[in-house]
């Protein structure tokens, strides 16, 4: 049975999306089951997001697009969708995420949410048991669309030794997850450093943290805890954050040799070569 239950597009990103491929689709001529038989999928599915009861995914979006002849409308809405289903408190975060040319960021237990693998993604949200799963997963991923853009901002990433040790998911859900971290070796837009055990006590013990750069806003800098996330472009902070994260940038390993240290993981603890 098809579901035709009205829907006020102001609602949400979710109920605006759903407005869109219900008004798109009829002025197509088409029903549900028929969208549902050109996409390859059920009229249920269609229903279920035309009525905002499930979240849509990006191959959907594109589907959707080329089938209908809507000019990308649907894959660029489905950008606010996402970021709707991320918590409250880090959609600000996630906002300047976007805007950002340069990210530094220094990570102690896991593997920074721009170069997670799906699977890795879901093992680490999944750990709170949230019910929403699958659309976090499919948030987190649609983050990482700002490395494909076509001027991506500059990342640095210093990794805790312990993110290549700490057994996240599975085991080949981490060799997946190294070969993801190795498969940036040589490109410019992202460098990867790792803080070695050796180092000792140095500058991040006190946590994670997230420092971003504009072209025309003020530097912010991010920390989060286990209930929401804390952003400020305080200057004191800001410029504390720079300080702390030149002296982790000095005390880790080069780029050239973290990479080293990845394969070397990933081989002896994950059993497998890059």
């Amino acid at each position: 049975m098809v579901n035709i239950r009205a829907l006020d597009p102001s609602a949400s990103p979710l109920d605006f999306y759903g407005a869109e491929l219900r008004r798109l689709r009829e002025a197509a001529g088409l029903n549900q089951k028929q969208l549902g038989e050109l996409l390859y999928c059920t009229a249920s599915l269609i229903g279920q997001i035309e009525t905002a009861s499930k979240v849509p995914t990006r191959p959907f979006s594109k589907q959707v697009d080329a089938a209908l002849k809507t000019d990308g409308v649907m894959v660029r809405l489905l950008g606010l969708v996402l970021r709707s289903q991320l918590p409250s408190w880090f959609q600000p975060y996630a906002k300047m995420e976007a805007k950002a040319t340069y990210i530094s960021t220094y990570q102690t237990q896991v593997v920074y949410g721009l170069l997670q693998t799906p699977e890795y993604a879901r093992a680490v949200l999944g750990a709170p048991s949230p019910k929403n799963l699958d659309e976090l997963v499919e948030a987190r991923m649609e983050r990482q669309q700002i490395l494909l853009r076509e001027s991506p901002p500059l990342i640095w990433v210093v990794l805790d030794e312990a993110v290549l040790h700490r057994v996240i998911g599975s085991r080949e859900t981490m060799r997946r997850q190294l070969d993801r971290l190795l498969s940036f070796d040589g490109q410019r837009a992202v460098q990867i450093q790792v803080l070695p055990f050796e180092a000792g006590q140095h500058p991040g013990l006190t946590g994670s943290f997230n420092l971003l750069r504009f072209e025309e806003d003020h530097d912010i800098v991010y920390t989060d805890d286990f209930y929401s996330g804390h952003m400020t472009a305080n200057p004191e902070a800001v410029m504390e954050g720079w300080l702390r994260y030149s002296r982790l940038q000095a005390a880790a390993l080069s780029v050239e040799d973290s990479a080293a240290l990845i394969s070397r993981v990933m081989e002896e603890r994950y059993g497998d070569k890059p």
